[in-house]
């Protein structure tokens, strides 16, 4: 046996020879190979290949239209982590939104092929609107069958997660928090006075989403941004760099090529900071993932500023280089350290599902009879009447799964649904950790969710068929997390 080390920020950070293979997580390697008692953290990474067929059909818009090219392969990004007490892992898929009864599937699998228990298992989607559906056939969708895609779907996370098993080897862990606030734009706009929008029931809204870049009637921004990046890195002893897990408040930035499947930004952000890193070819291979933050109401439209040109893929590497660039920064300066307390707590809370009134049932019955050459009478009028309709049979309400996770002094929060900014802010605000932040679309797919007052506002992200869940839900999403990250505090671990 042979032991090699290096100096770094004054300490000494000690390997083993390939020889030697990886030990166990409950015991530590000291001077001269003598083993000391004590846990060791552990690591591994993985991706799985999860891009579908061409011709399934791309969601994201209004509209779903059948895919003709893929310009880069879609995947399920995954990192585990194993402290000898507790083990977690996450996997990021490029998708823009996967159905809980997908998730569960994979974590059945995952448990029973690992051990890894369910509450430790963190699994979410990034939120590229250049993906097929992994929400069965309808966008409402609340459980059923699994089709063939989200079997495959199902099956290839799982596979990631135990390839990352695979690849567990004795880590350090540090984190950082970078800024990219020029790519952050809230997309939801007050209009000036007597400037009308309506939803597609016929009421007025209070904010207009997207309501164009020049377009002399905005007033202003209906909410705040987040422009922070927070990411976790990983490295072996040596230093050789394992993965880097972020995490940053956009939504997808679009603009690729008719018909094209893509990860969007997400998957450029991947390759640029492999390539920053100098990770690539690496064997067993670096994993770099981006998770969605708290986007719900945000993304890259500067509508206050000049109208842009571009080509397609530009505007998306342009963010993915930024944002890798940020994060590279920051990498300089990261403080490792040799292990760190880990846990995760997950529980079901029960909250109302938006069951539309007998008239709103009734107009939707008139719309949807309609003859299909009559115009729509407010914006996507036909859409959301097919909505309505099928809300209609929703349950009064639902189980959804609330996760919080430790990792050191990083606080973690999953919610299954597209997360308004200003939550996220709360979260990190009223966090017992620092840092924290908070994954969207996690553990599922419920749609938007607005605080009770930008419920107040309207706009698309409030109107029924877009937002599923009760006008208050953020508020006892909120308090589920901060109780649960007062209880990891307060368990250590």
């Amino acid at each position: 046996m042979r032991i090699f080390g290096r100096k770094a920020t004054g300490l000494v950070l000690l390997g083993v020879s390939a020889g030697m293979g990886i030990l166990g997580s409950s015991l530590g390697q000291g001077v001269e190979g003598r083993a000391q008692p004590g846990p060791v953290l552990m690591a591994g990474a993985a991706t799985s290949n999860i891009t579908p067929s061409i011709g399934g059909e791309i969601v994201g818009g209004f509209v779903p239209f059948p895919s003709t090219h893929i310009h880069d392969e879609l995947l399920v990004r995954c990192l585990v982590l194993d402290n000898g007490r507790k083990r977690i892992a996450f996997a990021v898929s490029d998708n823009v939104g996967i159905s809980r009864y997908v998730f569960d599937a994979a974590k059945r699998m995952v448990n029973a092929e690992t051990g890894i228990p369910v509450e430790n298992l963190l699994m979410s989607a990034n939120h590229t609107h250049s993906a097929v559906s992994a929400r069965g056939k309808s966008y409402l969708r609340l459980e059923g069958e699994l089709d063939e895609y989200q079997k495959f779907l199902a099956r290839r996370i799982a596979d990631g997660i135990r390839r990352a098993v695979n690849n567990l080897e004795p880590a350090r862990i540090g984190w950082a928090v970078g800024s990219e606030a020029s790519q952050v734009f809230n997309r939801r706009y007050r209009m000036k006075p007597g400037v009308t929008s309506l939803s597609p029931y016929g009421e007025k809204d209070e904010v207009r989403m997207n309501p164009g870049v020049g377009n002399p009637n905005v007033l202003e921004p209906a909410g705040p941004v987040d422009p922070e990046i927070t990411f976790l890195s990983l490295q072996a002893k040596n230093g050789r760099p394992i993965a880097i897990l972020s995490n940053y408040s956009l939504h997808y930035v679009g603009g690729v090529g008719n018909g094209h499947i893509s990860a969007d930004y997400y998957g450029m952000f991947a390759s640029e900071v492999e390539s920053l890193l100098n990770a690539q070819n690496q064997d067993p291979p670096f994993v770099a993932m981006m998770s969605n933050g708290t986007s719900g109401n945000i993304n890259n439209i500067n509508v206050l500023g000049p109208v842009e040109k571009r080509k397609p893929y530009e505007k998306m590497r342009l963010v993915a280089n930024q944002v890798a660039g940020e994060v590279f920064k920051r990498y300089q300066a990261v403080v490792y350290q040799d292990w760190v307390p880990l846990d995760a707590a997950l529980k079901e809370i029960r909250l109302k599902l938006r069951v539309p009134t007998e008239s709103e049932v009734a107009r939707a019955k008139e719309v949807v009879a309609r003859p299909e050459s009559e115009k729509d009478r407010t914006p996507q009028e036909r859409i959301y009447a097919t909505r309505t309709l099928e809300m209609a049979n929703y349950p009064p309400d639902i189980a959804i799964p609330i996760q919080a996770l430790r990792v050191g002094d990083v606080g973690i929060a999953a919610i299954p649904t597209e997360v308004f900014v200003e939550i996220g802010l709360e979260i990190k605000k009223r966090s017992p950790f620092r840092p924290s932040f908070t994954i969207s679309l996690a553990n599922g797919a419920y749609g938007y969710l607005p605080t009770p007052e930008q419920h107040k506002l309207g706009g698309y992200e409030t109107w029924l068929g877009t937002s599923r869940l009760e006008f208050d839900a953020s508020t006892k999403i909120v308090s589920t997390i901060l109780d649960l990250f007062q209880g990891l505090k307060q368990a250590g671990n």
